[in-house]
């Protein structure tokens, strides 16, 4: 028999030793060192995946020049918006890793697209809930399917002979973390048994050319549960996210190698299952009677696709001696920074007052474009004079208080101008990226904050 051989690895950064650590040389943090076994005899290589689809993958060396290359066939879901975040549909052979708190519908979601894909054979393997669970699950969705498959089984052995046995086009996991490999000793969920229940899914995803999704728990800090190496060996990484108080969910692109990063897909949770969003500007602008002062509406992108969203600002005075500064969606050192060029270029005091932001929807900007309306809804809010329902905004502000270019001008203008918006003011140095007389909106350029203050106040 062959000799079990192990070592000590740290799970922060995967330094590997022959003893156990108790502080690791490579990132100086203590007690991570876990064994695990990296080699249990020649039996952990042969998984048998070579005549799964009859066909043989060579192992030579070749040529880059002599690589033929193809359009990549993909599998279209019947959600628009899971197409979107993938780059264009389902990439086979891929291995996808889908992360997000616990009850924010994850299972939801996959049982769901898993149920619509009627004319591909689907396998869903559970490790945390029973048959009936799942059925249950199935029923409030109402939704069938004759050639979904679902296996209630937490070690890898037995889901191999089953996938044998089926041959399924698509594997769906749920979840990694309750996997249990036979070549390693330490219970589901450690960081060794993660790692090797991935890397034999990698190797079963890219031998056979089937596509797997794995989702995956996250920690109490929000990170993906697990080694760092797990975001490394999959393909793409998902991050399903929202507010609970919220009926939307957000699907987002950490990292996809056939695709678009900062990619974003919007779901509305119902009774009946995960519904896409079309048009997700319509449900970020706040529909109001009344004109209130201290709210903008930014043009924004998420990826590929353009957004409306509303900026909230409040501005009162200070009760207490340290103002406060109070931000939901946005970089709170953004804002201190907007509110520095406007106490320095534009002479407005917010040294004295309490400020608070907010973006609608529970949606969380990184776009830099937003930061006019930021300032715009800060400056209404300041002056208690409610901005125009009709206008909107997109502009970057630098620290000399001048506003800077946007990229991908003309898709912000098109998407304003489909949702009914007849102003939009821009950044004067964006003049060459769009026609003035091929839009329908009128486009005010500007290119400093007084500017602004005068174009609206």
């Amino acid at each position: 028999m062959t000799k079990i051989k192990t070592a000590y690895f740290c799970s922060n950064c995967g330094y590997e030793s022959t003893k156990w650590l108790g502080k690791c040389p490579s990132c100086n943090t203590w007690n991570t060192f876990v064994e695990e076994v990296i080699s249990k005899g020649s039996e952990k290589n042969d998984n048998g995946w070579k005549d799964f689809h009859n066909s043989k993958r060579s192992s030579k060396t070749i040529l880059l020049n002599d690589v033929s290359t193809t359009k990549e066939h993909r599998l279209l879901t019947t959600d628009d918006e899971l197409n979107r975040v993938l780059g264009g549909g389902i990439v086979p052979g891929s291995i996808v890793l889908v992360s997000g708190e616990p009850g924010i519908g994850k299972s939801t979601l996959f049982l769901q697209v898993g149920l619509h894909l009627n004319n591909i054979t689907t396998l869903y393997i559970s490790g945390e809930e029973s048959e009936q669970q799942i059925k249950m699950r199935a029923d409030r969705l109402k939704q069938s399917n004759e050639n979904f498959y679902l296996l209630t089984e937490t070690a890898t052995d037995t889901i191999f002979q089953e996938i044998k046995k089926i041959r399924p086009q698509l594997v769906i996991v749920d979840s990694i973390q309750t996997l249990q490999s036979n070549f390693i000793e330490s219970s589901p969920g450690s960081v060794s048994q993660i790692r090797e229940c991935a890397a034999e899914l990698q190797r079963f995803a890219k031998e056979t050319n089937t596509p797997v999704f794995l989702i995956g728990h996250i920690t109490k800090d929000g990170s993906i549960a697990g080694p760092k190496i797990l975001e490394h060996m999959v393909d793409t990484v998902l991050q399903f996210e929202g507010d609970r108080h919220y009926a939307y969910r957000i699907l987002r692109t950490l990292k996809n190698r056939f695709g678009s990063t900062s990619e974003l897909g919007i779901y509305e949770m119902t009774s009946d299952g995960m519904r896409s969003v079309t048009n997700p500007s319509e449900i970020l602008i706040t529909q109001k009677e009344e004109q209130l002062s201290g709210s903008a509406i930014a043009a924004t992108l998420e990826g590929l696709r353009p957004l409306l969203i509303e900026v909230q600002a409040l501005v009162t005075q200070s009760v207490y001696g340290t103002p406060q500064r109070t931000v939901s969606g946005f970089d709170l050192r953004r804002l201190q920074l907007l509110l520095a060029v406007l106490e320095k270029r534009g002479g407005f005091h917010f040294g004295v007052k309490d400020v608070f932001i907010n973006i609608a929807g529970g949606l969380k900007v990184e776009d830099p474009s937003i930061d006019l309306a930021v300032i715009c809804a800060l400056l209404s809010s300041f002056e208690d004079v409610p901005l125009a329902q009709n206008i909107c905004f997109a502009g970057e502000v630098g620290l000399n208080g001048e506003i800077r270019a946007v990229n991908r001008i003309e898709q912000r203008i098109a998407e304003a101008e489909k949702l009914g918006f007849e102003k939009m003011i821009v950044s004067k140095y964006n003049k060459k990226g769009f026609d003035k007389h091929s839009t329908g909106i009128s486009i005010i350029p500007v290119g400093q904050v007084q500017e602004v203050y005068q174009a609206l106040f």
